[in-house]
Parts: C-alpha cells; sequence; structure tokens
C-alpha cells in the first residue's frame, strides 16, 4: 500500500439504532464486534490516529477495551457527516487536517481505498471533499434507485450524485424506454464515450469544512434525492472523486448481511 501523501485522521461513527438491524455496531463477526472490526481496517490504513464516534456508551467501551479511542457525540444528528463535525469541533482540529469518514457497518473495506481517497483529497487542494466511485455496466445497477450514480467534469470533480441512471444514454436507452415501462434485460452497456460511476461511500474531509457543515442550509436537491453531499455541492463546494476498478466489498444492511460477513470469519 502507497503511504499517504500526508497524515490524516479516521473516524468510525457508529450509531447504536438501526431499524434493519439492531445494536448493529455490536454484531458479532468472529468474536469482535462489527465496530472494532471496521477501526481495524481504518488503523491498517495509516491512518494517524483512529477514532470510533458514537451516541452509545456501549459502543464506547467495545472500542477502548479493543485499544481504540472512542468519544462520545450527541444521539440527534441525522448523519455520520454531522457526527464528524462535532468531533472536529470538539478536538478544534487544524483546517487543513484530513479525516476519512469510515462507516461503522463496512468491516470488509480495503484499508488501501481509506489511504488512496485521504492522499486523493491532500493531491486536489481546490476541494473540500474527496470521495470515490467506480464504473458500472449491469442494467439492474444502473437503474436502481438504490445505487448512486455520480458524473465528473474533465478534472475528475463531481459534477452530480444522483439515485437516475446518469449520464442518460439517450441514443441506446431510448428505444427500451416509456413512461411507466423500463425494459431492464433489453438495456445495452452504456456506449463510449460515456460511462455510468457508482458512487463509493467513502468521504475524505478537511477539518475546516466539517466544521462549516452544519451551519449549512439543508438544499431542494439534498431533500429530493436523499443524498446529504449534495448540500455541499449545492453551497459551492468541490468534490474530488477517486475513480478506482473494482467494486469494494459490500457493507452491512441487514441480517443477511451480517450472516455473510460472519461467515467469512469463521475458521
Amino acid at each position: 500500500m502507497t503511504p499517504p501523501l500526508q497524515p490524516f485522521i479516521a473516524v468510525v461513527p457508529a450509531r447504536l439504532a438501526s431499524t434493519r438491524l439492531p445494536n448493529k455496531p455490536l454484531a458479532d463477526i468472529g468474536g469482535k464486534p462489527m465496530v472494532v472490526r471496521v477501526a481495524e481496517r481504518a488503523r491498517a490504513s495509516g491512518a494517524q490516529q483512529v477514532l470510533v464516534a458514537s451516541d452509545a456508551q456501549s459502543v464506547l467501551d467495545a472500542a477502548r477495551e479493543h485499544g481504540f479511542e472512542a468519544v462520545l457525540t450527541r444521539a440527534d444528528h441525522p448523519s455520520g457527516t454531522d457526527r464528524l463535525a462535532e468531533v472536529a469541533e470538539h478536538f478544534g482540529w487544524n483546517d487543513d487536517l484530513i479525516v476519512v469518514n469510515v462507516q461503522g457497518d463496512e468491516p470488509l473495506i480495503d484499508p488501501a481505498l481509506i489511504c488512496d481517497v485521504a492522499s486523493h483529497l491532500a493531491a486536489h487542494p481546490e476541494c473540500a471533499i474527496a470521495t470515490a466511485a467506480h464504473p458500472i455496466t449491469a442494467a439492474d445497477e444502473i437503474f436502481s434507485p438504490n445505487v448512486v450514480k455520480v458524473v465528473l467534469d474533465a478534472q475528475g470533480v463531481a459534477l452530480y450524485f444522483s439515485r437516475a441512471p446518469i449520464p442518460w444514454a439517450r441514443d441506446a436507452w431510448q428505444p427500451h424506454w416509456s413512461p411507466g415501462r423500463l425494459d431492464l434485460a433489453a438495456m445495452p452497456a452504456p456506449p463510449a464515450p460515456a460511462t455510468v460511476y457508482r458512487h463509493i461511500g467513502l468521504y475524505a474531509y478537511r477539518a475546516k469544512f466539517l466544521r462549516a457543515y452544519p451551519t449549512l442550509a439543508h438544499s431542494p436537491i439534498e431533500q429530493v434525492e436523499a443524498l446529504e453531499q449534495l448540500r455541499a455541492m449545492w453551497h459551492g463546494e468541490r468534490i474530488a472523486v477517486l475513480v478506482t476498478d473494482e467494486a469494494p466489498a459490500p457493507g452491512v444492511d441487514t441480517p443477511a448481511d451480517l450472516a455473510r460477513v460472519q461467515a467469512l470469519f469463521r475458521p
């Protein structure tokens, strides 16, 4: 793994409440809580420091028991970014410090990807945020509202994120679509030069932006798409996107996801 371009801190936000998987951060994976598995991946990325941020004392205790620093945050944060903003304010980090949000339900995340996203932000001083994406060609992914897509400019900076299929390959797809009908089986792969990129939910931030984030008014596009990164773009912030060839391992959202990951850790 290439060393990071500059030191960075990894924060693992872990909210105890989950509608689909109660007590998710504490779910056992090979004898360790999931939040600890995630923190271990973050530590392997070369982060200068790894912090677990949670609204639950039980999660903090689990992290500390396994040697990780942990900080208590409010329970009313609407997103992981808001939780990181509280942590940044609490520690008074330098404006230029890079902070990576490693979601607490990603026990299989590649440490190299964490490092690469941090380095990508370091290499783009004009941006406040960096994230990642990978190309997709399967119609069921392109047209799924659960798969977030991103369109980039010539410098690899995000133009827009959406749950809709963007960019829309008019000539290739229009014959197979009409109001109320979508023939996925007939949809061809997006033709060149268009590429459809699936967004990977891993973010690196500058601490200055994190502290400002809670003061930014919610935006209409953020609310209609249910994508918090659009708030930053609405207010003029730029997001650098690292394009990787491979999709990351999926996270844990449901009991079935948890069972799949647990099976990987059995001897």
